[in-house]
C-alpha cells in the first residue's frame, strides 16, 4: 500500500533537546477542531487548531514539571492533564484557561480517563491506587486497588458499566463501576516495560464497547470480550517489537498500533490482517483518529507532531461511516418497561421501588409511600408516589372482586366497575423530593443550588442542608425536626419545609427557617387545621404553600399572610424563581387513554399579576416528572417519557422541546432530573429497579447536552441542523433581553459581545450546512440557508464554497442575494440614528478604518434578528489595530487553494470561528463544575475590563433602532 510521507515538526522542545526519548502525548476533541499534545519532558501543553494548521500551537503553562497524560471530556469542554509535578488538573477547553487542581498524588501521574458523560475522571500512576473523581464537585468517588506495579492505562467501556486498567507489568483488571470490584484480573497478558518510563502499556475499548484490545507479549494485538474477559482473537503481523500504542478508528472497524519498532501498521479489524503500515524515524508513543475525518495524529518519543491524511484507501469503506450512536455522550434514559402483575406493598419498604407494575397502554408510574387511610387504599389503591406519575388503572382482579362484593343491581354493578376501571389523577409531588425510606436517609430537596436532606429516628428527624458551591452559600447547621417535613425548598436566601396533615387535629404545618437575618427570632411556623400541604415553593420575597382545599398560600419571607387564592383545580406541583410562581393543576380527569390533562399558570408576586396560563404538554401515555425554571428563569418541564420541553415566548407562547430520551433509551437505568441551563440538562441516572437516587454514597450528576427531537435528515446532518435551531433560539433570547434592558436604560454591551459571538457560531454551522447540501444536491435548501447568514465575510464564504464545488448558477444566486443585501444596507442612511451622548472622534476614526469584509449585513426577510446584523458593527467599534491585523491573517488564509471541496467548508468555517474570537478578558467558557461561579477577584477584573470598553466605544445605535 503506497503511503503519503507523513512531516512531523518538532513541538515539545525540551523532549528532544535533552536527547533522551520521553512519553508524548496527543488527543482530540470531539469535533475534530482541535488537537492537544504533550510531553513527559515539558512541563507546557500544546493547542493545535486543526482549521489553521500553519498557526503556532496555543502553550498552557501551568505544571512545573513534564506532563505524563491527557484526557478530553466527551462534550470537549474540559481537558484533564496529570503530570510528574503530582497534579491532576481541569482546563476549560478550547480556551485552555486553567480551572482547577482537582486532586494530587503522591508520585507522578501515568493515566488519565474521563466517563462517557464527563462527571467522571479516573487517575492513576505510581501511587497505589486508582482515584475515580466526580468532576462536578472535586470529590474523590472511589479508590480501587487491586494493581502491584504502577497504573500505566485507563479506559471507560462506552456504555460506563466497567472500567478497564492496566500496569506496567503487564496485567490488566476489569472493574465493575457500580459496586467499585474487580471482575476480572489478566496476568501477565501484555509486555513487562520494566523502568523505561518513555514506554507505557496502554488499552483501549472498541467504540461499541465488546471488545479490549491490550499489547501482547508475542509482538501483537489480543482483544478480550467485555463481559467474559476471553480472549477473542489477536492481530499478528509486521510488527518485530512490542506493541507500545494502539488506537480504535470512530467506526471501531479499524485499529491503528505502533510499536518500538517504530513502525505504524493500520488493522482491518474484521479480515485480522493489516491494511498498511507507516515506518517513523523515531517510536510513535501516542496516536489518535480523528472524530470526523480519515485523518490519525501521531506524536513520536522526541515531542515532534504530524498528521496522516488519508490512512484509508478511498477505495475501502471510511473510518467515520457507520460510527456507533454515541448521542448525548452514551448517556442513559427512563426505564419504562417491567414486570406486569404485581401489588404495591404497602410497608413502605425500600425493596418496593423495583416492583411497579406497567401494563401496555399505561404510562410508567411510582409507588406513593406517603401513609394513607386503610378505607382510603382499600378504594385506591396505586402505584402513585408523591412525584408525579400517573396513578395505575385497577387490575382486573380488582375490578372483579369489587363487582362480586357489590349489593347492588346490573347497573349499578355496570357503573362501578366503569368507576374503578378510571384513570385516576395523577398525585401531587415535590420537584426534587424522594419517597420516605425507612432507616436511611432521603432528600427533601435536590435542585441546583443544593441539597435538603433528612433521616427518621424514634420520633424524629435530623435534617441537614448543603450547597453545592460552598462558595455561594452560607454554612447551615444541621436542624433536628419533630414535625415529620416530607417536603422542601431551597434558595439563596433561605428554606421551608412542610408535612402531611398528622395528630389529632389533623394538622399540616409550614416552617420558614433563613439563612440570615438581622433579627434574633426570624424563624416561623404556621399550622393548617384539616388542611394538607401539597407542595411548598419559594421566591426572593415570599413562601407559598398550595393545599389540599385547592388554595395557593401566600406569605412574606417574615410571616406575614399576604394572599390567600383559589385553584380551579388539585395541585400537581409547584416551582418558585424570584418574583415568579408557576403551579400545575389538573384541568379535568384524565382521558381514557391515561393521559394527564394538565393546566399551568405562572404569577408575578410582587405585581400580583398573572403573565401566564395555558394548558401543560405532555408526550401521550406519560405524566410529568419534574417541572421548575433553569438557571436563567425559563420555565420547563420534564415527562415520564424523557422529554424536555422549555416555555418560550414565540409563536404567541409555545412548549420549544429541547431534548428527547426516545431513539436512545435503555431498559436498565433512569433519570432522575434536578435542573438545566442554558445548554444542558441535569440529572442523576439510577439503576434499576430503583428509581430515585440514594443520599450514601453521594449521587453522581450526569449533564446531557440538548437534542432536539428532529426528523432523520435526507442530508445526514442532524447534529448540524440540531445546533442551528439551538443557537437560533438562544439568540432570539438574548435580543429580547437586549430589548428589555435598553428600555429602561440599562449597559447592554456584554450581551452584545455573547449575541456576537453566537451569530458567529451560527454563522459557522450554516456554512457547514450548505456545505452538505451542495454535495446532497440540495441547492433550494442552500439557497434558503445563506439567506441566513449574518455576515458579508459569511456569504462570501459561501460564494467560495460552491464555486469550488463548480456550482456556477448556485454561486450567482448567492452573490445576488449578496449585491441586494448590500444595496438595501447602502439605502440606510446615517442620519437616522439615535444620537450617542457618549460619542467621541476616535471611536468615529477606529469605525471607518474597518474593512469592507467586516460590514454586518442588512436583515433580510429569512436572516437572523436584525440586532445581530449590528452587533458586528458594535464589536468592530471595540476593535483596534490588533483587530485589523487578525482579519488581514485571515483574508490572506482565505485565498490559499485547497484541495478538496470539503476543505473549502472548513477553511470557511474556520474564518468565521476566527472572527467570532473574543478576547481572553471577554471569553467565558462553561466551567467543569457547572455550579462553580466565578470568583470575587474575577468579577472584580471582568467588571473593570467592561468598564474600560465602555470609555472607549458608544453605546449601540442599531440595537435601539431594531427595537423600533
Amino acid at each position: 500500500m503506497k503511503v503519503r510521507q507523513v512531516k512531523l515538526r518538532e513541538i515539545h522542545k525540551s523532549a528532544s533537546s535533552a536527547g533522551k526519548p520521553s512519553f508524548c502525548s496527543v488527543v482530540w476533541d470531539q469535533q475534530g477542531f482541535h488537537s492537544v499534545t504533550a510531553s513527559s519532558s515539558d512541563s507546557s501543553i500544546a493547542v493545535h487548531n486543526a482549521l489553521l494548521s500553519t498557526c503556532p500551537p496555543k502553550l498552557l503553562r501551568n505544571h512545573r514539571d513534564g506532563v505524563t497524560a491527557l484526557a478530553m471530556s466527551p462534550n470537549a469542554t474540559c481537558l484533564a492533564s496529570g503530570s510528574v509535578d503530582h497534579s491532576v488538573k481541569l482546563y476549560k477547553f478550547p480556551s485552555g484557561e486553567f480551572e482547577t487542581n482537582i486532586t494530587r498524588f503522591t508520585l507522578p501521574i501515568r493515566a488519565l480517563a474521563f466517563n462517557k458523560s464527563g462527571t467522571l475522571l479516573a487517575a492513576a500512576g505510581d501511587d497505589d491506587g486508582i482515584k475515580l473523581i466526580n468532576t462536578v464537585d472535586g470529590t474523590i468517588s472511589k479508590v480501587l486497588k487491586a494493581h502491584k506495579g504502577p497504573v500505566t492505562g485507563l479506559g471507560f467501556d462506552p456504555q460506563s458499566e466497567y472500567m478497564a486498567s492496566i500496569d506496567s507489568t503487564g496485567t490488566v483488571v476489569y472493574w465493575e463501576l457500580q459496586s467499585g470490584s474487580t471482575l476480572h484480573t489478566l496476568k501477565g497478558v501484555a509486555p513487562n516495560s520494566g523502568l523505561d518510563l518513555s514506554v507505557l502499556n496502554v488499552l483501549s475499548w472498541s467504540p461499541d464497547g465488546r471488545m479490549l484490545a491490550v499489547p501482547g507479549v508475542r509482538n501483537d494485538v489480543v482483544v478480550y470480550d467485555k463481559d467474559t474477559a476471553e480472549k477473542l482473537f489477536t492481530l499478528r503481523g509486521e510488527h518485530t517489537q512490542s506493541i507500545c500504542a494502539l488506537a480504535w478508528s470512530p467506526n471501531g472497524k479499524y485499529l491503528a498500533t505502533s510499536g518500538l519498532d517504530k513502525q505504524v501498521l493500520i488493522w482491518d479489524v474484521d479480515r485480522k490482517q493489516d491494511i498498511g503500515r507507516h515506518k517513523f524515524d523515531e517510536r510513535i508513543t501516542c496516536l489518535a483518529w480523528k472524530p470526523i475525518d480519515n485523518v490519525l495524529a501521531v506524536i513520536d518519543c522526541m515531542g515532534r507532531y504530524g498528521v496522516w491524511e488519508a490512512v484509508i484507501p478511498s477505495s475501502m469503506k471510511s473510518p467515520t461511516e457507520d460510527v456507533p450512536n454515541q448521542s448525548n455522550n452514551g448517556l442513559l434514559l427512563f426505564d419504562e418497561d417491567e414486570d406486569e402483575g404485581q401489588e404495591i406493598s404497602t410497608s413502605g419498604s425500600l425493596s418496593d421501588l423495583g416492583e411497579d407494575t406497567y401494563e401496555e397502554s399505561k404510562p410508567p408510574s411510582r409507588k406513593r409511600l406517603s401513609k394513607q387511610s386503610d378505607s382510603l387504599r382499600d378504594l385506591n389503591e396505586d402505584d402513585n408516589d408523591d412525584f408525579g406519575l400517573s396513578p395505575k388503572v385497577e387490575s382486573h382482579k380488582k375490578a372483579r372482586r369489587n363487582h362480586s362484593e357489590s349489593t347492588d343491581n346490573g347497573n349499578e354493578g355496570l357503573r362501578s366497575r366503569l368507576s374503578s376501571a378510571r384513570p385516576k389523577m395523577q398525585e401531587a409531588f415535590q420537584p426534587g423530593a424522594t419517597p420516605v425510606q425507612p432507616g436511611k436517609r432521603r432528600f427533601l430537596c435536590y435542585n441546583m443550588l443544593g441539597a435538603i436532606t433528612t433521616i427518621e429516628y424514634d420520633g424524629y428527624s435530623h435534617i441537614e442542608i448543603d450547597f453545592h458551591d460552598t462558595s455561594r452559600g452560607p454554612r447551615v447547621p444541621s436542624m433536628t425536626d419533630h414535625f415529620g417535613f416530607t417536603m422542601a425548598s431551597l434558595n439563596e436566601n433561605g428554606s421551608v419545609f412542610a408535612n402531611p396533615c398528622k395528630g389529632e387535629k389533623n394538622m399540616s404545618t409550614l416552617m420558614y427557617r433563613p439563612f440570615s437575618s438581622w433579627a434574633n427570632n426570624s424563624e416561623w411556623s404556621m399550622r393548617l387545621e384539616g388542611e394538607e400541604v401539597k407542595v411548598v415553593a419559594l421566591g426572593t420575597t415570599w413562601v407559598a404553600a398550595i393545599t389540599s382545599l385547592n388554595l395557593i398560600r401566600i406569605f412574606t419571607i417574615g410571616g406575614l399572610q399576604r394572599h390567600v387564592l383559589s385553584l380551579d383545580g388539585p395541585v400537581v406541583t409547584a416551582s418558585g424563581f424570584m418574583d415568579e410562581l408557576a403551579i400545575v393543576t389538573h384541568a379535568s380527569d384524565s382521558l381514557p387513554s391515561n393521559e394527564q390533562v394538565l393546566e399551568f399558570r405562572v404569577l408575578n408576586i410582587n405585581n400580583s399579576s398573572q403573565p401566564l396560563r395555558g394548558r401543560l404538554p405532555l408526550t401521550p401515555g406519560s405524566s410529568l416528572t419534574w417541572f421548575g425554571f433553569s438557571e436563567e428563569g425559563k420555565l420547563s418541564s420534564y415527562d415520564s417519557k424523557g422529554v424536555l420541553r422549555v416555555f418560550t415566548s414565540e409563536y404567541g407562547g409555545s412548549w420549544f422541546p429541547l431534548f428527547s430520551a426516545s431513539k436512545d433509551k435503555k431498559s436498565d437505568e433512569n433519570y432522575w432530573v434536578i435542573g438545566l441551563n442554558a445548554r444542558q440538562l441535569f440529572c442523576i441516572v439510577c439503576k434499576s429497579p430503583e428509581l430515585y437516587p440514594q443520599v450514601l454514597p453521594k449521587p453522581v450528576l450526569t449533564l446531557l447536552n440538548f437534542s432536539i427531537p428532529l426528523a432523520s435528515s435526507d442530508l445526514g446532518a442532524e447534529a448540524l441542523e440540531n445546533a442551528f435551531i439551538l443557537n437560533d433560539m438562544h439568540l432570539v433570547q438574548i435580543q429580547k433581553q437586549i430589548e428589555e434592558m435598553d428600555a429602561v436604560g440599562l449597559d447592554t454591551s456584554s450581551l452584545d459581545d455573547e449575541a456576537f459571538k453566537l451569530e458567529t457560531a451560527q454563522d459557522q454551522c450554516i456554512l457547514r450546512l450548505i456545505g452538505s447540501c451542495c454535495h446532497g444536491d440540495k441547492l433550494v435548501r442552500a439557497t434558503e440557508l445563506v439567506k441566513h447568514l449574518s455576515l458579508e465575510k459569511s456569504v462570501r464564504g459561501a460564494i467560495k464554497i460552491v464555486t469550488s464545488l463548480k456550482l456556477p448558477n448556485l454561486a450567482e444566486r448567492f452573490n445576488s442575494i449578496l449585491e441586494e443585501r448590500l444595496l438595501n444596507d447602502s439605502k440606510e442612511p446615517l442620519q437616522t440614528t439615535v444620537p450617542n451622548p457618549n460619542y467621541n472622534a476616535s471611536t468615529s476614526t477606529e469605525k471607518s478604518k474597518l474593512s469592507g469584509n467586516d460590514i454586518p449585513l442588512p436583515a433580510p426577510k429569512l436572516s437572523a434578528p436584525s440586532f445581530l446584523k449590528k452587533a458586528k458593527t458594535q464589536e468592530a467599534n471595540v476593535g483596534t489595530a490588533k483587530t485589523q491585523e487578525k482579519q488581514t491573517d485571515l483574508e490572506k488564509s482565505t485565498t490559499t487553494e485547497r484541495e478538496t471541496a470539503g476543505a473549502e467548508v472548513n477553511n470557511a468555517a474556520g474564518d468565521m470561528k476566527k472572527v467570532g474570537e473574543m478576547p481572553k478578558a471577554q471569553q467565558s467558557p462553561r466551567p467543569s463544575n457547572p455550579f462553580l461561579k466565578r470568583s470575587n477577584s474575577q468579577d472584580i477584573e471582568k467588571k473593570e475590563e467592561v468598564d474600560q470598553v465602555k470609555a472607549h466605544r458608544p453605546s449601540n445605535p442599531f440595537f435601539k433602532k431594531s427595537v423600533k
